[in-house]
């Protein structure tokens, strides 16, 4: 004879038009005294069973049932329509492709609680093979903060993701630096080009490209005020960006430069020749008082510059000796990021303490500078050589 089950241990029952095991559960009664029963169903009266104790034992975690069919692809596509409120259009639109081309493919089919570390360290190490490690982490970060919101509305009990590291893949692009004899190349090349000024300002004072094209004539003074104390040199200030938040990348970030005189050379010519294109637009101009604009007066994209930057190059590379250097001009494999490694190398090969330059950069710290301009950082700690020098004194030369 069957025994009877004991009250709370709920049932099992056939249901003909669903053709699927029914098992129930009475977990007592809610403050508005509705009964509270939890259900799952199955093929099988096992199957019934296994969902069943899922069901309860996340109901005693006190995680809210999510669906049962809830999938990476679904956690994934929230988190891009409601995770990521305030960030800049080309922000999402870059995890949306990221996304779109890595995660859903390989993962998106997986139902969310059953996703497995496993399941990570594999899709990451096949990416491995076609990605460099810069994109692997990208991708993975995608991953992580997805399942973590899912995880913070009790759609799945813990973050497998955060569990799993990032192997090492591909070799990236190789960050490249003009020589001297190159940026001074690249200079004569942009005189008749319409951002001249664009490129001798961000050469010379290593400027973001996204603290260039939002660079405003109020935050330039061309004189100074040498009766200043101390003296006020012309200069610039790095106070915005095309961020979404208008503000620079870091607090470190806003800072105030003094301009070499090429430089205030090239803002004058540049002052001169947005008056001829303001002539030149007539009603079409729209005046945003940015320094450097299209030919309508409206704020430069990075398409824009990058597309001049590469013509540029395009006349520099025919200059005589310009194949003979460390790294060839071919333009389409640089980008206006380049100035600004440029800025770094030169300084550094001028000698210039890496304290300076990551100030002048803009960096938070020299850890900073060292870890992402490290292939520029070129000068030879000499100090140590030279106080050894003075005490042992210089060996002569061996007898022949």
């Amino acid at each position: 004879m069957t025994k009877r089950r004991s009250r709370g241990d709920g049932g099992l029952h056939w249901d003909d038009k669903r053709q699927r095991w029914i098992a129930t559960a009475s977990l007592g009664f809610d403050p508005s005294g509705k009964r509270i029963v939890k259900r799952a169903s199955g093929v099988t009266k096992t199957a019934a069973k296994a969902k069943l104790k899922e069901v309860l034992r996340d109901y005693e975690d006190g995680l809210a049932i999510a669906p049962t069919g809830y999938t990476v692809k679904d956690a994934v596509t929230d988190w891009l329509t409601y995770g990521l409120p305030g960030r800049d259009r080309g922000t999402v639109e870059t995890n949306t492709i990221l996304c779109d081309t890595h995660v859903i493919p390989a993962l998106g089919a997986r139902k969310l609680r059953d996703l497995s570390a496993d399941d990570v360290d594999k899709w990451l190490a096949n990416k491995a093979k076609v990605l460099s490690t810069r994109s692997l982490e990208a991708i993975r970060s995608c991953l992580n903060r997805a399942v973590r919101r899912a995880m913070a509305r009790d759609k799945v009990k813990r973050n497998v993701v955060e569990l799993c590291s990032v192997p090492a893949g591909r070799p990236g692009r190789p960050s490249k630096s003009f020589t001297l004899k190159q940026a001074e190349a690249v200079l004569t090349a942009a005189e008749d080009s319409p951002l001249y000024a664009y490129f001798v300002v961000s050469l010379l004072t290593g400027g973001r490209t996204e603290e260039m094209r939002p660079l405003r004539w109020d935050h330039v003074d061309l004189n100074g005020d040498p009766t200043a104390s101390p003296e006020v040199p012309p200069h610039i200030a790095v106070w915005r960006s095309v961020r979404r938040s208008g503000d620079t990348k870091t607090r470190k970030s806003r800072r105030t430069l003094a301009l070499p005189g090429r430089a205030i050379d090239a803002l004058k010519i540049q002052r001169e020749r947005q008056g001829w294109q303001r002539v030149a637009a007539g009603d079409q101009w729209q005046e945003t008082g940015l320094v450097f604009t299209s030919a309508v007066g409206t704020e430069l994209d990075a398409a824009n510059v990058r597309r001049e930057l590469r013509k540029v190059l395009a006349r520099a590379a025919q200059m005589p000796g310009m194949d003979i250097e460390p790294h060839v001009i071919e333009p389409k494999k640089w980008t206006t990021r380049e100035t600004r490694t440029s800025f770094v190398s030169i300084l550094s090969d001028g000698g210039i303490p890496l304290e300076e330059i990551s100030r002048l950069v803009g960096h938070s710290s020299t850890a900073v500078t060292e870890e992402v301009y490290r292939k520029q950082i070129r000068p030879v700690i000499q100090t140590g050589a030279t106080a050894m020098d003075g005490i042992f004194g210089t060996p002569p030369p061996p007898e022949r």
